[in-house]
């Protein structure tokens, strides 16, 4: 629901309401939400309860630096390590993305996730793993915003492509380059976006 949009930021997250929505007793419900608290989603506020946590340059800029720290190292790595089952699921999951991309799918923030993780998921560094899949839930919703001028996700599909070519190709000096610079692309868009839509 947060990805699709279907929760507004500074509306209180009625917790009775959606329990009853989503069929579930409170506890899970609570439990759910301080888990997307810790996934920086949502924010709790003392006696005021949850809320969609905004989104944010600062925070665009933080969590995009701390991907290119990370990302193209890891997604190179994986390119040498995975496995014929692993690049099959590579392949499947860009095709899902592109699919649902085209489509204008709410739910392409996660599909985006799914795809580079996939790529990252071989590396076999358990840690470095956690974290980027971290960053990724995080940067769900500005892949959302990144992709709503239009065309812009015929873009981010042939750069999708040409790192996963790079990629089953295990050329990982290639798949770092190209992860790089797709990571800067999208942070340098949303830069543009998110100051006009703070301005």
């Amino acid at each position: 629901m947060i990805l699709a949009g279907e929760i507004e930021v500074g509306v209180p997250i009625r917790q009775d309401a959606l329990a009853s929505q989503l069929k579930v007793s409170k506890i899970p419900l609570r439990e759910a939400l301080a888990r997307l608290e810790q996934d920086g989603l949502v924010v709790s506020h003392p006696n005021r309860g949850f809320f969609l946590r905004p989104l944010s340059a600062g925070e665009a800029e933080e969590v995009y630096a701390l991907r290119l720290r990370l990302e193209p190292d890891a997604t190179a790595a994986a390119a040498l390590e995975a496995t014929e089952e692993e690049r099959a699921a590579a392949v499947r999951a860009l095709d899902l993305l592109d699919q649902g991309a085209s489509a204008h799918e709410p739910t392409v923030g996660a599909l985006n996730r799914a795809f580079h993780l996939a790529l990252v998921t071989p590396c076999k560094k358990r840690l470095t793993t956690e974290i980027v899949t971290r960053l990724n839930v995080m940067a769900d919703r500005y892949v959302g915003k990144h992709l709503e001028p239009q065309g812009r996700h015929v873009r981010a599909e042939e750069e999708h492509q040409k790192i996963l070519d790079a990629w089953m190709a295990r050329d990982a000096d290639a798949v770092r380059d190209l992860v790089r610079r797709h990571i800067e692309c999208t942070l340098s868009d949303l830069r543009v976006e998110l100051d006009q839509a703070e301005g």
